[in-house]
């Protein structure tokens, strides 16, 4: 059986009260502690891209709920301190054999979450399990990358960013930050939302498919996505709820703007690359 079929049938017996955490044998653990080492190899990820879409892999996600559903709380001691949980954090022996490093005092990896080569995690932040951070990218001080998050290579994320999780439903893609992006510092990015490769979003930029982007580019109102090579920053535009009498001046809400990217910007960023190296 492959992994997949494997973590299927476990899935289906868990939903019909066939397996639980008192029940569940040796097999059933070898199979979700090789589906967690696939997870932090890069071998199988929550979401991919498929004829220039994003879907989510149901199969992994329901591989991670197994691991909560199916262990019970233990207590782990890390850096002297004891905590609680169903699993320990991921060991990051393998990283400086890759060129990752890791600062101390507060980079924390759960169990089954990806760290790509040359990648750098400053303290503290923290990545969930079934996150996926690509090659080459900077995961800055304060910054948490959520559940099966999919990060990809030479992002760029400013400190004190948050990129949300989406593990249930299983089908729910879970947010997707592409290849070469630069996220300013304080960027929230959520549900699901896809921000689009080579892109530069300004700082305290939120980014949720209930905020609208108004793209000038193709001169269109998106919901849930940045295209790629957009320089994006928050405004804010006339709401309706400023007819009412208490809202004396008028009431705005946040909108997202999407321009070209600007070359100094681009500019600025590979300076920025230069400092790194």
């Amino acid at each position: 059986m492959t992994l997949e079929s494997e973590i299927t049938t476990l899935w289906d017996r868990y939903q019909t009260d066939a397996v639980d955490a008192d029940s569940a044998d040796a097999d059933a653990y070898d199979t979700l502690d090789a589906f967690l080492d696939a997870l932090e190899a890069g071998e199988v990820r929550a979401a991919e891209k498929r004829d220039g879409e994003w879907e989510a892999n149901a199969w992994v996600k329901q591989g991670i709920l197994l691991n909560f559903g199916l262990r019970a709380i233990q207590t782990f001691e890390h850096g002297g301190v004891g905590y609680h949980d169903v699993l320990p954090l991921r060991d990051t022996d393998d990283l400086p054999t890759r060129g990752t490093r890791n600062t101390p005092s507060g980079t924390v990896i759960r169990r089954g979450a990806h760290i790509g080569a040359d990648a750098i995690m400053m303290s503290p932040s923290f990545v969930n399990i079934g996150a996926h951070v690509g090659d080459g990218t900077l995961v800055d001080s304060c910054d948490t990358v959520g559940s099966c998050a999919q990060i990809g290579d030479d992002v760029k994320l400013g400190a004190n960013t948050l990129i949300g999780g989406v593990l249930e439903p299983v089908e729910s893609a879970p947010v997707i930050v592409e290849d070469g992006v630069s996220l300013g510092a304080g960027c929230r990015v959520t549900s699901g939302f896809v921000v689009g490769e080579n892109s530069v979003v300004g700082e305290n930029t939120l980014l949720t498919p209930r905020i609208p982007v108004y793209d000038l580019v193709e001169e269109e109102i998106l919901y849930g996505e940045l295209p790629p090579e957009r320089r994006a920053f928050i405004r804010y535009v006339e709401s309706s709820v400023g007819d009412h009498d208490l809202f004396e001046g008028g009431a705005y809400k946040p909108a997202v703007v999407a321009t070209h990217v600007e070359e100094q910007t681009l500019e600025a960023t590979q300076r920025e690359d230069a400092l790194r190296e």
